[in-house]
């Protein structure tokens, strides 16, 4: 560990042997993984010092998930990790961590716009929903960017709210007159969908 953190703290941007962003983040998760020197935590410490990393050399904390786009593809982030601690050629790894960052950069924008989409969804629409919509659109949005798996349909709203199947059909009609919502499909395979404003508008 010694070894590990002097080489650490002298390829920072301002070491005196300062390595790319990317390949300093990517090389310190790898060599501290592979040192692993905790009984438990080692992911997640190692997570930080390649976020620390990107820190460092923008003068400021990253605005990137990258514990979150890791996490969501942890098998595949073990597999290259363990292929490339057995060799001194790394180049498939930094090729890998660079692409995961890029991702999680992707990942947090995509956060951003859905936030800011979320307030201007409420600044347009505030209250034009009942309880059972207001219930029902409060829950899509803690599903997040991904949603609800296969869609919001009719069963799905009844059980949120409770209420009957005439009357979650009155409710989403409703919401889709008002442009609260988009309906796809037919019978049995109709979904629904928000309308998020666009972020830049």
């Amino acid at each position: 560990m010694d070894a590990y953190l002097s080489w650490f703290n002298s390829s920072a941007p301002k070491g005196t042997i300062p390595l790319p962003t990317l390949t300093r983040a990517a090389i310190g998760h790898l060599y501290f993984e592979s040192i692993h020197p905790f009984e438990d935590g080692n992911g997640r410490i190692g997570r930080a010092l390649a976020e620390k990393s990107l820190a460092q050399s923008i003068g400021q904390p990253s605005l990137t998930s990258l514990a979150y786009t890791i996490e969501k593809s942890r098998k595949a982030c073990y597999g290259e990790l363990e292929a490339n601690q057995r060799t001194l050629d790394i180049t498939e790894w930094l090729i890998y961590f660079s692409q995961t960052i890029l991702e999680a950069q992707q990942a947090t924008l995509a956060r951003i716009a859905f936030y800011i989409g979320k307030g201007k969804f409420y600044d347009r629409f505030r209250g034009q929903f009942n309880e059972r919509q207001d219930k029902v659109v409060s829950r899509m949005f803690r599903e997040g960017i991904e949603g609800f798996k296969g869609g919001l349909n009719a069963e799905i709203y009844i059980s949120i709210t409770g209420t009957s199947r005439a009357t979650a059909t009155r409710d989403l009609q409703d919401m889709v007159e008002k442009g609260v919502m988009s309906r796809s499909g037919e019978r049995r395979h109709t979904r629904y969908t928000l309308n998020m404003p666009e972020a830049k508008k």
